[in-house]
């Protein structure tokens, strides 16, 4: 039974940790499906974080600082549209400056408002989201197998993380049973046969990018108002990457983007809870290669059993229209 009920915990850890994977993955999902190649993710997700904190802190309310991650996140977004879309620059650098004016900015701004070395307050009570406890949860949780599932796995995780796992069917919905998601693959494929055909290439590009800036606007907020309890210096510690990664490795589609995202959780849930304990043969491993195997493993995911990923056609290159 100590060993089923570590499996939960570890499962627990995995639902937590890919939470922020998982809409950094489908923000990106959004974007690359209309032909925008979005490395910026990263970086909205920083500002999200960083602004869903403040805003918490400052105002006393977890759902103000959620409504400021997804206004900033989303601001960023427009930010990547203008310089990739209305003015047709190169999408990676446009998305790397976002980056790297995320990492700047938020240190700065941190330290000139709260004076705390870039970091924020820590967020109290009504200030971040709360665990959100079932029925029943705690009568049962000493039931053998079911209990712990139920009390650990499908209850006590706060309103975002429950969000997350139900933009995984809404994605779908929209991308295959919507006329926008219908359009919006298009784009993301044959942007010039859109464009005869009456539509705004430059609108549909600027409305996936709005859905990419809420999902990771979300996605900061979970990190800094349920996962820590208040924003610090580069707390997406590569997050956004390795939701880029993910997506490659689910080939762009929604479920399989979720499992991806599931994927890479365990695997860090896994380093974390093997960290400091002596392995098989090996023996005990060092603290810095328990916390890097997430990365390896990722690379070699991807190097060794994604298969041939064929991305939308069209992601990466600005629409130039024909005369």
């Amino acid at each position: 039974m100590d060993s089923f009920n570590a499996i939960v915990q570890v499962l627990d850890s995995t639902i937590r940790l890919s939470v922020p994977l998982l809409l950094a993955c489908l923000a990106g999902l959004y974007s690359e499906r209309a032909g925008i190649f979005d490395i910026g993710l990263e970086g909205k997700m920083l500002v999200g974080a960083f602004a869903g904190a403040a805003a918490a802190s400052v105002f006393h309310s977890a759902f103000i600082g959620l409504g400021m991650a997804i206004l900033i996140s989303v601001a960023f977004a427009m930010v990547h549209g203008f310089a990739s879309i209305t003015h047709r620059g190169n999408q990676i650098v446009s998305g790397v400056a976002i980056n790297f004016v995320a990492a700047g900015s938020t240190i700065i701004l941190g330290q000139a408002w709260f004076q705390q070395g870039g970091r924020t307050p820590a967020l109290q009570p009504g200030e971040r989201f709360e665990a959100i406890v079932w029925p029943a949860a705690e009568a049962v949780r000493n039931v053998p197998i079911l209990g712990p599932i139920y009390a650990e796995l499908i209850s006590g995780h706060s309103i975002l993380v429950y969000f997350a796992f139900a933009m995984v069917p809404f994605t779908w919905w929209v991308l295959f049973r919507t006329r926008f998601g219908l359009r919006m693959r298009a784009v993301g494929e044959n942007p010039a046969a859109v464009d005869t055909a009456g539509i705004s290439v430059a609108w549909l590009r600027y409305r996936a990018l709005i859905c990419t800036g809420i999902l990771t606007g979300v996605a900061g907020a979970y990190l800094s108002m349920v996962q820590n309890g208040g924003f610090v210096k580069d707390m997406t510690a590569g997050k956004g990457y390795i939701a880029l990664a993910a997506l490659i490795f689910a080939k762009w589609k929604p479920v399989n983007a979720m499992f991806a995202c599931l994927l890479f959780g365990f695997l860090d849930a896994a380093s974390i809870r093997l960290q400091g304990s002596p392995l098989p043969i090996i023996g005990k491993v060092p603290v810095q290669f328990m916390q890097a195997l997430p990365y390896v493993l990722t690379v070699i995911l991807l190097a060794g059993f994604i298969g041939k990923a064929i991305p939308p056609r069209a992601g990466g290159v600005p629409y130039v229209k024909e005369r």
